[in-house]
């Protein structure tokens, strides 16, 4: 696309998204869909590049493959599932522990919120992969 005011507007309007999308990540490991909603504003950041300019100069320009990104994701998927089984719980239940930091209470961390960091980065690479097939200029034979 050939828009001058979308291409001066993605400059912008793309950290918003990505700050939105770790707010929303965040927010989301104590409440369902952070980071599949998270996920896609991340991707919905890459593929308003992509639609600003050229997918073909949001493809030169990125330094992570959408395959890697979901290869990340799942492999963090897979981590979180299966601290329950190792300390003799349940597969796929919740292990919380606390990082402590100073002045505070402490972080809360557990395993759903490293699910949900994998389905962030998973979903980013589908939308950003999603995206890319789209740009292609096959006809259907």
């Amino acid at each position: 696309m050939n828009s001058i005011i979308l291409q001066i507007a993605s400059k912008y309007v793309r950290w918003l998204l990505v700050i939105f999308s770790v707010i929303i990540l965040l927010r989301g490991h104590n409440a369902p869909g952070g980071g599949f909603i998270g996920g896609l504003l991340a991707g919905l950041s890459l593929a308003y590049k992509g639609f600003a300019f050229t997918p073909e100069l949001l493809k030169t320009e990125m330094k992570v493959k959408p395959e890697s990104f979901m290869g990340l994701g799942l492999m963090l998927i897979f981590i979180s599932v299966w601290p329950g089984v190792f300390i003799k719980s349940a597969f796929m239940e919740g292990i919380w522990f606390t990082i402590p930091f100073p002045f505070t209470e402490g972080y809360k961390f557990g395993t759903p919120f490293l699910f949900d960091i994998g389905v962030f980065f998973t979903v980013i690479g589908v939308t950003v992969l999603f995206l890319f097939s789209l740009s292609n200029n096959k006809s259907w034979k």
